[in-house]
This record gives structure tokens, C-alpha cells and sequence, in this order.
């Protein structure tokens, strides 16, 4: 049997499934727990990877949809259209993006404080906030997320994700430090909420496949809102493989805000507003949404 016509259609089926990004952390758990419940799981091409990682893939076009954070969003919104109702933020304590530090706050000019993560939006937002609300100058540095090696050259640290729950809830009580959490810091300061990262489509997928972007938007929303009415039994999951008991997971989980709504536009444009002219993006950039 002559396959020559046959493996460029098998080809074309499996690059059909829309290439989706997938960031590693707990905190984006309960946006895709539910789609192994719901089925949809297997209608996507799903990458693992870190924030920073995905968005580069998301920019560059190896991937079609996916979490990109904040900064990267807004520095590419005219390539991306963000989706509506759906992002990963808080709206007050945001629990896993934190500054762990020896002395206040307020004392940090000129001090070593180590950057435990490229994660360019938690490292602006901190930047901003020392910047802007305690008017410091730190000497900024980047390494290894490690609580107890970075304090060994630095008076505070910026840590998110997973390393920053670690950290917060274990590591800084052992030690002495402070936590300042970023979430809250901001909700203070500006009285909005803040999103970490956006979920988006290419421009150019979104205009040869709408009804696949629409359908991925419309899944992960199910998944959301299926993990979230399961919050215990989906803590109860993750507590099996995570340094994290389930009763805490459940509050973290249900701490986050995953919507993107008025009040979340709002809250990224004050940022955008705030960093954009020294972050590579304009200060009024056009959040572009997906018309659902």
C-alpha cells in the first residue's frame, strides 16, 4: 500500500489539536484539573512549562494559546488577544508572590535584594512597590530560588510560585524573616485587584481557527469553574504529591482570583499606567478580548 498520501493527513490531524500552554505551578491547578474530568484534555496539545518560558513560546509562535504573563502580554498585545473572565491574580493576599525580608521595608535603600525568579511581572510589581510606596533603591540580583542561600547575600528576597509558599509558610517562620505579600501590597496601595497573568490567543490562529479559540476559552472556563465547586477533593489530590497539606492548598486555591472581569482590567491598566513607559509597553496599551 502506497502511504505517501497517507502520513501528511495523519501530520495535519495531529497538528490540528490547538498547541496550548500549561504553567507548572500550583496555583494554575485548578484551571486545568477539570479537563481531564470534562474530557477536553485530550482535544489539546498541552505544554508544560515555567511562566516565563510559556510566554516566550506563546510570542514566538510555537504555541497557538496559553497563560503569558502580565508584562509579556502587554509588551505583544498586538500580536494576542487576552480572554475574557479567565486570568490567574488576587484581589488582596495572593499568597505565592512575596517579599521574605530581614529588616522593614522601609530600610531596604541600597540593600542586596535577590530576584528568586525572572518572572518579569512579580519582579516589576516588586520593584514598583519598593520604587513607588517605600521609596527604596534596593541593589537588585538574580538567583536560585532558595530561601536560606539567598539571605546568606541579600537583606530580602522576591520569590513566587511554588518556592514562594515554601517559603512564606515554612522557611521565613524557621528563620525570623518578615513576609510581605504582593497582592496585598498593592490591593493597599491602589485598592484594585492585580493578575499575575493573562490566558490568550495568537492573532493569526484566532483568525484561521475562531471556533477552536472559542471552544479552548469555553473549556478552560468549565475547568475552572468544575475545579473550584471541587476545591476540597482538588486540594485532597494535590496534597499527595506536594510538601502541602490539603486543608492549606484548598485556602490557597480559593485565595486566588482567576477572574478577569471590570475589575481586573482596571487593576491592569493602573499597572500598565504605572510601568509601562520603563517596562517596554505603552502606558494606555489596548487590551484586546476575545468576543465570545
Amino acid at each position: 500500500m502506497d502511504n505517501s498520501t497517507v502520513s501528511p493527513a495523519a501530520g495535519d490531524d495531529r497538528r490540528s489539536r490547538p498547541r496550548v500552554g500549561h504553567i507548572q505551578f500550583l496555583n494554575c491547578l485548578p484551571l486545568y484539573w477539570g479537563l481531564a474530568r470534562t474530557g477536553t484534555l485530550l482535544d489539546l496539545e498541552l505544554s508544560k512549562d515555567t511562566p516565563e518560558k510559556l510566554s516566550e513560546q506563546l510570542v514566538r509562535g510555537d504555541l497557538d494559546i496559553g497563560p503569558i504573563t502580565l508584562v509579556e502580554y502587554l509588551r505583544n498585545a498586538d500580536q494576542l488577544v487576552a480572554f475574557p473572565d479567565i486570568a490567574v491574580g488576587c484581589d488582596g493576599p495572593v499568597m505565592s508572590c512575596v517579599i521574605v525580608s530581614q529588616r522593614p521595608l522601609e530600610e531596604l535603600d541600597g540593600a542586596r535584594v535577590a530576584l528568586g525568579s525572572t518572572s518579569r511581572t512579580s519582579v516589576r510589581l516588586a520593584q514598583l512597590l519598593l520604587a513607588e510606596r517605600y521609596e527604596v533603591s534596593p541593589d537588585y540580583f538574580t538567583c536560585p530560588p532558595d530561601l536560606g542561600l539567598m539571605m546568606q547575600e541579600a537583606d530580602a528576597a522576591v520569590l513566587i510560585g511554588d518556592a514562594a509558599l515554601r517559603a512564606s509558610l515554612h522557611d521565613a517562620p524557621r528563620l525570623g524573616l518578615q513576609v510581605h505579600d504582593l497582592g496585598q501590597m498593592w490591593k493597599e496601595w491602589t485598592g484594585l485587584p492585580f493578575v499575575f497573568a493573562v490566558w490568550a490567543a495568537r492573532k493569526d490562529y484566532l483568525a484561521a481557527h475562531p471556533a477552536m479559540v472559542n471552544e479552548v476559552h469555553r473549556a478552560f472556563l468549565a475547568s475552572r469553574d468544575l475545579s473550584l465547586e471541587e476545591v476540597t477533593k482538588v486540594a485532597e489530590t494535590a496534597a499527595r504529591w506536594e510538601v502541602f497539606d490539603a486543608q492549606l492548598l484548598e485556602r490557597y486555591f480559593t485565595t486566588l482570583d482567576f477572574r478577569f472581569g471590570t475589575a481586573q482590567l482596571e487593576g491592569v491598566k493602573e499597572f500598565a499606567r504605572r510601568t509601562g513607559p520603563t517596562t517596554g509597553f505603552p502606558a494606555d496599551v489596548d487590551v484586546e478580548l476575545l468576543d465570545h
